[in-house]
């Protein structure tokens, strides 16, 4: 399998920035160095059509130019929320960007989907991709230790879309990186994703106050708009729940572990697009993932000049718990120096 790759745009300082598009003759992606943003994944549907099925721009100007999305971006140094924009660390205290109110949202104001990565293809006979290497220092963002950072979206021929992170880390820090793509299975565009099912492996998930941040607390999801352990519509509850922005904590359990570049992964989610066919499996290593049913979402102009609204695309964002740096009875997202952060996601797609 090859990987193809053309100019996609230039900054300001002349930096030129290249798309890398990846196909193995069923389903293809493409993803730029520019913030390691996945801008296609083409996917065929029960009749064999390819439909593009995530939210983005046609061009390099609306990643460029947007600030709220974060369409098919790579999140860090630390995805979702951290409160006050603040955490402590071996008794040093760090503030960090608010830019989301009082809080620090995926970074800050210029996170790792704002900066331009070096870029290598991976071809194999069975796969094809791009690795993506940069160097975080020590106290961009607000956040301590440098980090060395090394990610990978890879396709296979068996139609899995895997994403691979590490960070090496040179001090003590935390660290939670995740990809923060908005799917719509019918094809980005078309209307709302209300009638997409969806199933997630969790029997908790944390409850948010008034900014989004967790409470501290893990509420069991039966007998509420929460309860996706059985598939179901994500229209079917959400004015209950008041929209979907929550983490939900995955149940880590051998009983639907899958084969291929999944087999050791827990299963995740799975959504379906009935009308069209197309089904989304995601396995997983991470302990959380945050569904978010795209509730703020107003573009104007999104690929080809559509509009995207409320509810247009959905998020399943594997990641390590919001704030978790601030809650100590939260899993721990800290990274020892010398230790090395490593977290696996792989996307399953058939019709």
């Amino acid at each position: 399998m090859k990987v193809s790759k053309c100019r996609f745009g230039v900054l300001s300082d002349g930096t030129k920035v290249r798309l890398y598009t990846a196909d193995n003759g069923a389903m293809s992606f493409s993803v730029t160095d520019y913030g390691c943003i996945i801008t296609n994944i083409s996917v065929p549907d029960k009749k064999g059509d390819r439909n593009d099925i995530v939210l983005g721009y046609s061009t390099f100007e609306g990643y460029l130019n947007d600030t709220k999305t974060y369409f098919g971006a790579c999140i860090g140094r630390y995805a979702n929320r951290i409160a006050n924009a603040h955490f402590s660390l071996n008794g040093a205290e760090y503030s960090l960007d608010a830019n989301d109110g009082t809080s620090c949202l995926h970074g800050g104001f210029k996170g790792y989907n704002r900066t331009v990565w070096k870029a290598k293809p991976i071809e194999g006979e069975n796969e094809a991709g791009v690795r993506f290497t940069r160097t975080s220092p020590a106290g961009e963002q607000g956040f301590p230790g440098k980090l060395k950072l090394e990610i990978e979206y890879i396709l296979t021929k068996a139609n899995e879309l895997i994403f691979r992170y590490k960070a090496a880390a040179k001090e003590d820090t935390v660290v939670s990186l995740t990809n923060h793509s908005y799917y719509n299975l019918a094809g980005e565009g078309s209307g709302d994703i209300l009638s997409h099912k969806l199933r997630l492996n969790a029997s908790k998930y944390l409850p948010v106050d008034a900014r989004l941040i967790p409470t501290g607390k893990q509420l069991e999801v039966e007998k509420s708009a929460f309860d996706f352990r059985s598939a179901k519509t994500i229209g079917c509850d959400i004015k209950k729940a008041g929209g979907y922005d929550h983490c939900f904590c995955i149940e880590q359990n051998r009983k639907e572990y899958a084969k291929g570049a999944a087999s050791g992964l827990y299963f995740c989610a799975e959504a379906e697009d009935e009308k069209s066919g197309r089904k989304m499996s995601v396995y997983t290593d991470c302990p959380g993932v945050q569904f978010y049913s795209g509730n703020f979402l107003d573009v104007p102009a999104g690929k080809n000049g559509m509009p995207y609204t409320k509810y247009a695309g959905f998020c399943l964002e594997t990641e390590r718990y919001p704030d978790s740096p601030n809650r100590p009875e939260f899993p721990s997202a800290l990274v020892k120096a010398g230790e090395t952060y490593e977290s696996v996601t792989v996307h399953i797609f058939n019709a």
